[in-house]
């Protein structure tokens, strides 16, 4: 299996305000770079759907690197998203998980494919992650 390294980040203007949302897909033969956003959305929402859109264009053949500045993003993909389904999509305070029509995506996407995910701080230094946030604000920009 050949791998490749996906960075993702989203970003907002006000929160909730315009947003956008960047991948940058690293393979042997090339960079691929996609982004998008909409007019009235959240941060949080924009980084899931950055990962969403990075799952949806790669191939379920692949070893994934995946790398996100959002602790959200690790956190409910690694530590809640079992008990949020074990619990039909409620919080542990019994409340219904915000986002969940976009977790239930990535959900499955993750799933089906070979996904290791990463946590990179935002705004070091990091270039894929520089990258990406400059994607994110290209998808604004293109509203």
């Amino acid at each position: 299996m050949s791998n490749i390294k996906i960075y993702t980040d989203g970003a907002c203007r006000g929160n909730p305000g315009i947003g956008g949302w960047g991948v940058l897909i690293i393979s042997d033969k090339e960079e691929k770079k996609l982004y998008g956003g909409e007019l009235n959305t959240t941060n949080n929402r924009m980084e899931l759907m950055a990962a969403i859109r990075a799952l949806e264009s790669t191939s379920t053949e692949i070893i994934i690197d995946l790398y996100t500045d959002s602790k959200y993003v690790m956190d409910g993909i690694n530590s809640w998203i079992q008990n949020w389904k074990n619990n039909g999509w409620k919080t542990a305070a019994k409340k219904p998980v915000k986002n969940s029509e976009l977790w239930i995506q990535l959900d499955k996407l993750n799933l089906s494919r070979h996904v290791n995910w990463h946590w990179v701080k935002g705004h070091s230094g990091d270039e894929g992650n520089e990258k990406a946030d400059q994607l994110a604000n290209l998808g604004i920009d293109a509203l």
